[in-house]
């Protein structure tokens, strides 16, 4: 039985693209849902993780693209040499729509000798949202609907989960395999031989001689740190390595698309931040896998659940912002001494922010509030408005632009 494609954010924003350019790039983690979306536009497909079809292409590239467009290149990083036969197609003008790019590897995107620079707009993809995962993905983008109307703009939601919910989805992940498992224990094996494989085969193929051993053990450092502000020195001295290899640790499990750094909000009106940036674990079911989490292990440990609730949130806004027109940049906030904290600070074009700060709590007080509020009170119009995520089923307001709100909020 076929399983049903779910809808998923990007697919509008590929169609629009592929309706106006002649190559978009889709990027993201392996098995976060790239190749079945892709193909939903696409006329042909070349899988290039099939080795009969890669050696094909790098034989010939440029007949391998004489097919019915567009054409569909997945995986382009295992056939590297299709790029350059991309770059002379599209500079002989071939008209819009004509190829789909999907790659699951971030080097050499940006460096200067990637060939597509100018000529494939990237798009970027990750694991499914609630939102997709509830089947709505028809409501715009959340993020776009709060400089308009601020806290307003945040929907409310006829769920009502509870902090073991909530627990529960952190840790089945967003990667659609994962999601679609027919039982936990389907879920969890999927996980673990993700990881395992992200930390072997993965890594080699993007960076060959790794010792895989302390390429874990780095991992299960930054797993624990998920969603903190945390010295490198601290997590790489955690980890027994070196600051050179963790360097180098750092810069692989980036390419492969598994962490990121959300660097620190700053503004010249306030002194004294910290400008350290935080750093995810991309999907908390991946942090679940290595950490070897289940529900009860979480309830356990107040900073592992904060961590793992803030890395589950912050997944649901950084696919938000990907699609987002307004194009907003998603940041954190630390003064020195930690006085202040706001979990992540939503940014836009004209200066604006809005502030999320995120409790396990399920009903948070106005002393919840008070970052947020110091916040508004130094930005004045520029503040948008806050929001106290919390795990509770109620809305209400705590002080002047800022609201008490389940995290449910977020898909509505």
């Amino acid at each position: 039985m076929t399983t049903p494609y779910v809808p998923r954010m990007v697919d509008s924003m590929i169609a629009e693209l592929l309706a106006g350019f002649p190559a978009v790039l889709v990027v993201g983690p392996r098995a976060c849902g790239k190749t079945t979306t892709a193909a939903r536009h696409a006329r042909t497909i070349v899988r290039l993780d099939r080795e009969a079809e890669a050696a094909a292409v790098r034989a010939d590239p440029d007949g391998a693209l004489d097919v019915a467009r567009p054409v569909l290149l997945d995986e382009w990083q295992l056939a590297p040499a299709i790029l350059a036969a991309v770059k002379r197609a599209v500079d002989a003008r071939p008209g819009s729509g004509s190829f789909l790019i999907t790659g699951s590897v971030r080097s050499d995107l940006e460096s200067s000798g990637w060939p597509l620079t100018g000529r494939a707009l990237r798009v970027q993809m990750y694991g499914m949202t609630e939102r997709e995962i509830h089947g709505d993905c028809t409501t715009g983008s959340l993020l776009d609907r709060l400089p308009a109307h601020g806290v307003d703009g945040l929907p409310t939601s006829e769920e009502s989960p509870v902090l073991n919910e909530y627990i529960a989805r952190a840790l089945r992940s967003g990667f659609p395999d994962a999601v679609l498992a027919a039982s936990d224990r389907l879920r969890r094996q999927w996980l673990r031989a993700y990881v395992d494989q992200l930390l072997t085969r993965d890594a080699e193929t993007v960076e060959h001689g790794r010792d895989p051993i302390r390429l874990r053990r780095y991992f299960h450092a930054l797993c624990l740190n998920t969603a903190g502000v945390v010295a490198a020195q601290t997590i790489y001295e955690s980890a027994g390595v070196d600051r050179k290899t963790a360097l180098a640790y750092d810069r692989l499990l980036t390419n492969l698309l598994v962490i990121e750094e959300v660097p620190a909000w700053w503004t010249n009106r306030l002194k004294r931040l910290v400008r350290t940036p935080k750093r995810y674990v991309l999907d908390p079911g991946i942090v679940a896998a290595q950490l070897r989490l289940d529900l009860a292990g979480v309830r356990r440990d107040g900073d592992l659940l904060g961590r793992l609730l803030d890395t589950f949130v912050m997944a649901q806004l950084r696919a938000d912002a990907a699609v987002s027109e307004t194009e907003p940049t998603l940041y954190h906030l630390r003064s020195e001494q930690g006085r202040h904290e706001v979990d992540i600070v939503v940014e836009y074009a004209d200066g604006s922010v809005f502030g999320f700060e995120i409790k396990s709590s399920s009903g948070p007080s106005a002393d919840d509030a008070k970052h947020l509020c110091w916040l508004r009170d130094e930005l004045g119009e520029r503040f948008l408005g806050g929001a106290v995520l919390h795990s509770g089923p109620r809305r209400y307001p705590l002080a002047d632009r800022v609201v008490a709100a389940p995290i449910c909020s977020l898909w509505g």
